[in-house]
């Protein structure tokens, strides 16, 4: 284990200090917000939006709780089985290898901050299980502040409509999507390249991997006001527990290989078969499935893996209470008209030069309220096509910005922080004293490119 000397807090943590303090006062628990939040968006829908009837918030409600629910199993599949993944021996053993280069808190934050952005690139739900078990990894190795350790995982999670499995992105790159919205009112169908690609994800993207890493690494609380891990905990709960070892055919089962192998197989097979044909597509499907295939081969006994299974499944009690809730706030948003009234307000005002920052920044409201890159999208992207269409701006960049939106937003909405709080086992309000840090710094950063970078 190592210990940091003692060391004054620099004014930027003093100022995040601020934002900690209030968020650990007045922020209520994730349940209780996502209430309010419901609440507050009943309200709104009967104020402004164009559907304001009793019988139309009420339907919407219902009617996104019940929607929300493969998705929230998505979820939970992807937490689960992307953890028991991680606990795998050989992914394990890597994870122990890589947290133990940092030497101090500063430098074992950073590096946190940079396997989240790199693992969110590649795809975000397999950075967002990676990143918060990494992050259990440097925490039982440094008495560090728990909740700034978290927050520099969770900061990661910025790259999401930036990187490769950015939904929007992707969406319009293909056609015949559900959600390729510009294909349906244009006509056309934008490629990665001019999304991506495009100096106005590349620069933010780049500045990201500079910016964040510094900025945490300057946010260390003082020494007075660290809330360590408990690492004993953290420890204990990592530890393969023992069970009884079956006989019999029974236990002969409970250990063959053979029998994961034959998932794997089948399930590569797939993958494999629909690579040949053209049609492959890295959804939350398919990553759940290469997810299972990966930890059946790397834990290599059928019991093994169980045994991972429920270890990671203790942590999937928030979701299930809280994804109904964001269902049905997002159901009331849709059905009332709500975020399309929303989303109009900023389109009235903009130019050839301000859509996409008005489309980021409009989003991010909207975010507040939806949190879901997809939903969030078939809610805004009627509204913003036909808008960029008609001042002739850059559907990609319009498209991006909305997605920008939604990262900025993450910063300070709860809903993906979920899993990785469930991961590491801690309280949402002073994580979010640090991200709002984030929150600001990649409001600028985004801000700035869709506003000089779009041409």
């Amino acid at each position: 284990m190592k210990t940091s000397s003692v060391r004054k807090a620099s004014p930027l943590a003093r100022v995040t200090g601020v934002f900690v303090y209030l968020f650990e006062r007045l922020l209520p628990e994730p349940f209780v917000f996502a209430i309010l939040l419901t609440i507050l968006t009943a309200i709104l829908a009967f104020v402004f939006a164009p559907k304001h009837t009793l019988p139309e918030v009420l339907t919407g409600w219902y009617g996104g709780i019940f929607q929300i629910f493969p998705f929230a199993f998505q979820m939970v599949l992807i937490l689960v089985t992307g953890y028991a993944l991680t606990s795998a021996p050989p992914v394990a053993a890597l994870l122990r290898r890589i947290a133990a280069i940092p030497k101090t808190p500063r430098g074992a934050v950073a590096l946190t901050v940079f396997v989240g952005l790199v693992t969110v690139t590649l795809n975000w739900g397999f950075g967002l299980v990676a990143s918060a078990v990494f992050a259990r990894e440097i925490a039982k190795r440094h008495r560090l502040d728990f909740a700034w350790l978290l927050a520099a995982a969770y900061s990661g999670f910025l790259m999401f409509p930036a990187g490769l499995s950015s939904s929007i992105a992707l969406a319009q790159a293909t056609p015949g999507s559900p959600l390729n919205i510009t294909e349906k009112l244009t006509g056309a169908v934008v490629p990665l390249g001019q999304s991506l690609l495009a100096p106005f994800n590349l620069v933010p993207s780049i500045l990201l991997f500079i910016v964040l890493p510094w900025l945490f690494s300057r946010m260390e609380p003082a020494e007075a006001d660290r809330q360590p891990a408990d690492q004993a905990r953290l420890a204990e709960e990592d530890k393969p527990k023992p069970r009884a070892v079956s006989i019999g055919f029974g236990g002969v089962m409970d250990r063959a290989w053979i029998l994961n192998l034959a998932l794997v197989v089948a399930a590569f097979g797939y993958i494999g078969m629909q690579v040949a044909h053209g049609t492959f597509h890295l959804d939350i499907n398919t990553l759940i499935l290469i997810f299972l295939a990966l930890g059946l081969l790397l834990h290599w006994r059928p019991i093994a893996y169980v045994d991972a299974v429920n270890n990671a499944a203790r942590v999937t009690g928030s979701l299930l209470l809280q994804y109904p809730i964001y269902g049905g706030i997002m159901g009331m948003m849709t059905a009332t008209g709500l975020a399309a009234v929303i989303a109009k307000w900023f389109i009235v005002i903009s130019t050839p030069m301000t859509l996409p920052f008005w489309a980021f920044i409009s989003s991010i409201i909207i975010s507040i309220f939806v949190p879901s890159g997809g939903g969030h999208w078939a809610v805004q992207g009627p509204f913003i096509v036909p808008a960029a269409a008609a001042l002739h701006v850059s559907q990609a960049a319009a498209a991006q910005a909305v997605g920008y939106g939604e990262g900025v937003a993450n910063m300070i909405q709860p809903f993906w922080a979920l899993p990785l709080l469930a991961i590491a086992g801690i309280g949402m309000r002073r994580v979010l004293g640090f991200t709002v840090m984030s929150f600001f710094v990649s409001l600028v950063i985004f801000g700035a490119s869709v506003l000089f970078l779009v041409r």
